[in-house]
């Protein structure tokens, strides 16, 4: 599933969520699809502590962009030091990742510059505004 023209595979980290959480991934991207899954043997469980056969690793591509999701246990929480930025090309794009990305999870500043450090989900109208030199707060 690697595609050979990328060349860094993002990791995302967490306890045991990885399969779920490719699978959220993809039932929200039209391009998506799973890949292979690994799941941990019995050996080395001293080390990894994780039930035989549970899984291990998920790769799944979006939008022709492979990632991987492991599930490395409880020493590093899944969190928003990292972020995956969705180019939009309307308010109606941004509302669909918006309320899917977002659903059953909490809302936060989503950027750093003018207008946009006022606002949660992204208003293409206000950015626009502040562009033109306009406040429309």
């Amino acid at each position: 599933m690697v595609s050979v023209t990328q060349k860094i595979t993002p990791c995302l980290w967490f306890d045991m969520q990885a399969e779920e959480a490719a699978k959220f991934y993809c039932s929200i991207f039209k391009n998506s699809k799973i890949g292979a899954i690994s799941h941990y043997p019995k050996a080395g469980q001293e080390i990894h502590r994780k039930p035989p056969g549970s899984v291990m690793v998920v790769e799944f591509e979006i939008e022709a962009h492979t990632f991987t999701a492991l599930n490395g246990g409880p020493n590093f929480k899944f969190n928003e030091a990292v972020s995956l930025q969705v180019r939009c090309e309307t308010q109606q794009e941004v509302d669909y990742f918006w309320d899917k990305l977002s659903k059953d999870g909490l809302e936060g500043p989503c950027g750093w510059l003018n207008a946009v450090m006022t606002m949660k989900k992204l208003d293409i109208a206000a950015i626009e505004c502040a562009c033109a030199g306009n406040d429309r707060r």
